[in-house]
């Protein structure tokens, strides 16, 4: 039907155009930025599935940071430890040779001034190691600078509040203080050695006695430096577990919100030219008027 009031095929193809402009500019939207959703109305279920993703895998990002850092303490004590068994071994060849006949009186003072000397450099680690500015093994220190493993050490490990680990080397630390006082009388535990000169080789058979005693000393550093090493092997698979769902959880939400490429831009390419076609019939359709004239005639 010929009338001037309704044209069906303008408004057809104004409506077809409007929905392809659309479409196109949705299209240029995704491709500029990358995104298939860049907004609730894209995808809201998949918008929200991608958010939980993102939050998760942000999440673990921190969490294998965490570990890291974790580790990185764990070698800064287990690296002092290591220095403190050295030293210890060092002061049992000093008890042991002091402990013999052939040792002179001279001899015993002289050793005993490195064994003293050493005593002090025990202390002074265990007194003096930091990390981040916190004690690690001086557990008499209160305050913000008290010692880190003055209670449990709970690490977090990944993205959930469930998902902690946690170490607790106090009992150690205190059993290493305990083995160590006999060691010298010069030892404290903490930054501030006793003044004042030893008689653990110089007193009449008090060196073989401290062979024993440095004997055990040695036996509870080794339960501290097993105890840090096991734990930074822990840690060591958890990073690489975590890296492992990070990945897998990124690839999860980019297949949700990222854009696939080649299929947008053919979208865009058939918009295009869709958009070139509907303005061609609108013009042809708003000249169906021009047929009414002619009837009039």
């Amino acid at each position: 039907m010929l009338s001037l009031h309704t044209n069906r095929a303008a408004l057809s193809a104004q409506g077809s155009l409007t929905r392809t402009q659309d479409a196109l500019s949705t299209s240029m939207t995704r491709l500029s930025t990358g995104y298939r959703v860049n907004s609730a109305m894209d995808d809201a279920a998949g918008l929200q599935i991608a958010s939980r993703l993102k939050s998760q895998a942000s999440g673990m990002a921190v969490a294998m940071r965490n570990t890291q850092t974790s580790t990185s303490l764990l070698q800064v004590g287990e690296g002092a430890m290591n220095e403190v068994n050295d030293i210890l071994v060092r002061m049992k060849d000093l008890a042991t040779q002091a402990a013999d006949a052939s040792s002179t009186a001279a001899d015993k003072t002289a050793m005993q001034s490195e064994y003293d000397a050493l005593t002090r450099e025990v202390n002074n680690i265990v007194g003096n190691t930091k990390f981040a500015g916190k004690n690690v093994f001086n557990i008499s220190v209160p305050g913000p600078i008290r010692g880190i493993f003055m209670d449990p050490a709970v690490f977090q490990i990944g993205a959930s509040a469930s998902e902690t680990m946690s170490m607790d080397l106090f009992p150690d630390i205190s059993a290493m203080n305990s083995a160590l006082i006999p060691v010298s009388a010069l030892y404290t535990g903490n930054a501030t050695p006793m003044p004042g000169v030893g008689t653990e080789l110089t007193a009449a058979g008090s060196a073989n006695a401290r062979i024993g005693d440095i004997e055990s000393a040695i036996a509870s550093i080794s339960t501290i430096r097993s105890k840090l090493g096991a734990t930074a092997n822990r840690l060591e698979h958890v990073h690489n577990n975590l890296s492992n769902i990070s990945t897998n959880t990124r690839a999860a939400a980019g297949l949700i919100v990222d854009v696939d490429f080649a299929t947008e831009s053919a979208n865009m390419t058939a918009n295009q030219m869709l958009m070139q076609a509907g303005t061609a019939m609108l013009k042809q359709s708003n000249s169906m008027s021009s047929m009414v004239m002619s009837l009039l005639q």
